[in-house]
């Protein structure tokens, strides 16, 4: 594969770009051969690398079809929109908003906006694309751990380029560095087969589930889910408490006195006895601005190079990156960690996790960055359950058992009307179920696939009852887990049947395929060695 290639970087306090293959300062070696580019860089002196971008793949070039292609471009993170896009579509750019707004609720530290440049005649994806129609590639990065893989697709001519996000590393002289690795194929079912030959996830079951957020918020307490509990029936694996019973976000072994007078052990004992994995959510890398934590040991948070905290968003009462090259800090996560491992919790949701990365830190990629902090979960946590949350996807494979693969579920279809021009991570069960039909590429791979919650109860919720059916029918066929946080006593005969109907679907199908045609999405799949079709409306959120 033919390409043109461009390498930035700093030597000797001095910005320069390399556009060939050797100069006085590097040299390249491009390994092209059996489906699989690899370039690799030899420094001749000490380097700060700063970006390395390909362009005009000859797999890319020749006539597409505008009208009909479909580019898969994966998003940033867990909650960043992802689906097969035409080029008539954009992207949001949250730094289009008025930059007082942006600043007020920190909208641009969700998503790539600090790193990325969006342009509004570009779509862009990260780590895997495809695309599928006249002109037809799959591209998928073999090197997650190390750097992210960005694939730009020109919104008039389809032209793609790709670059390795390499800002950060440091080659010392007479070092070697990976600056690229990746597979390709011309057309999505050879690429599809050879990304499943090289990832394999861990083995991660299928669970029915209990999650607290979705109802209550952080308005939980002992009596609520000591009475959800109860409710749920034997065929239940899974009882999870949510955010809300820590006092404040980072101050994870303070347990509100007021909601859990009797702490949370309980809960593990009671769910174990009825035969139920206990759960529970922490965000270990950052706390809140109210947090004690964050009050009394403020030494142990990054700063930027203004010497601010590094502001991670606007949740809560607005909260801050942990220094995870900060020993105490690391110490204190684990502390926290292990609390709730020995005291028997079996399952670990682990959110707002791309604060891993949000920080620079010298010498390192964002990619390696956040591979590393989520090595360090996984081994404070040894073989217990690992759901990831808000994280970017291919550095975590292999690392967590399950990954969020859309935003959070909205008791609207799409939320808010204001909420629809904020953020590409924002909440939006029209986002999460399009983000869990083009992510179940990645389930088996790189993770199990955590399609967040479906909901059935009638009250304290907006969804109509054919949004619900779409809801727990997809998340049904595409999720490795299936979870509500629906009181199951209050069901009533008929939607104990609908459960019962979706559950068999989410222990016996196997989806086969799925195409986009405008905004319909036509999945094909098997159930007990019949082959069988539904087709979701985008644009409605309903099965037609």
């Amino acid at each position: 594969m033919t390409c043109t290639l461009t390498l930035r970087y700093r030597a000797d306090n001095e910005e320069r770009t390399l556009s060939d293959t050797e100069n006085d300062d590097l040299a390249l070696r491009v390994e092209d051969k059996d489906g699989r580019r690899r370039v690799t860089l030899s420094a001749k002196r000490d380097l700060d690398l700063l970006s390395y971008r390909e362009e005009d793949h000859d797999l890319t070039a020749g006539e597409g079809d505008p009208e009909n292609d479909r580019y898969f471009l994966n998003g940033y993170q867990s909650w960043t929109d992802t689906k097969e896009t035409y080029l008539f579509e954009k992207e949001r750019d949250v730094t289009r908003l008025p930059k007082r707004l942006v600043d007020r609720f920190a909208l641009d530290r969700y998503g790539d906006a600090t790193f990325y440049r969006y342009d509004k005649n570009t779509l862009h994806g990260y780590d895997l694309f495809y695309v599928r129609g006249k002109r037809a590639c799959f591209f998928a990065n073999l090197q997650g751990d190390d750097a992210f893989l960005v694939f730009a697709v020109d919104r008039k001519t389809g032209r793609v380029t790709v670059s390795s996000d390499v800002f950060g590393a440091r080659v010392k002289e007479g070092e070697q560095y990976v600056l690229c690795d990746y597979l390709y194929a011309q057309n999505y079912e050879e690429g599809l087969a050879a990304f499943y030959r090289a990832f394999r996830a861990r083995k991660a079951e299928k669970l029915l589930g209990y999650t607290s957020w979705y109802n209550y918020y952080q308005d939980v307490s002992e009596e609520i889910l000591s009475r959800d509990l109860d409710a749920l029936d034997e065929r239940f694996d899974l009882f999870q408490i949510d955010d809300g019973y820590e006092t404040f976000v980072g101050d994870w072994l303070d347990v509100d006195p007021v909601k859990f007078p009797h702490g949370l052990s309980g809960f593990v004992e009671r769910a174990h006895d009825r035969g139920i994995r206990a759960g529970i959510w922490l965000a270990p890398f950052v706390a809140e601005r109210k947090s004690k934590l964050f009050c009394e040991r403020p030494d142990l948070f990054r700063r930027d190079e203004r010497g601010e905290y590094v502001l991670c968003g606007s949740n809560w009462s607005g909260f801050y990156a942990l220094d995870l090259d900060n020993h105490e800090a690391r110490d204190y996560i684990r502390r926290c960690l292990s609390h709730y491992s020995e005291m028997g919790f079996d399952f670990f949701k682990l959110d707002f996790l791309y604060a891993a990365c949000l920080p620079v830190y010298p010498g390192r990629t964002r990619a390696r960055a956040a591979s590393d902090a989520f090595a360090f979960l996984r081994e404070c946590l040894g073989d217990k359950l690992i759901l990831g949350c808000g994280a970017p996807l291919f550095p975590a494979a292999g690392k967590f058992d399950y990954m969020r693969v859309g935003p959070d579920v909205s008791l609207k279809f799409d939320d808010a009307w204001f909420m629809r021009f904020m953020h590409r991570e924002r909440i939006s069960t029209k986002v999460t179920l399009q983000n869990t039909v083009y992510r179940w590429i990645f389930d088996g791979a790189l993770f199990g696939c955590d399609p967040d919650v479906f909901l059935l109860r009638d009250e304290n919720l907006s969804l109509s009852p054919a949004r619900r059916e779409a809801l727990l029918t997809l998340n049904a066929l595409f999720g490795r887990l299936l979870m509500t946080s629906d009181n199951i006593a209050d069901y009533d005969f008929e939607t104990r049947e609908t459960l019962a109907r979706a559950l068999t679907l989410f222990r016996q199908a196997k989806v086969k395929e799925y195409d986009r045609d405008g905004d319909l999405i036509r999945i094909a799949y098997t159930q007990n060695g019949q082959d069988a079709t539904v087709v979701y409306d985008t644009r409605k959120g309903v099965l037609v």
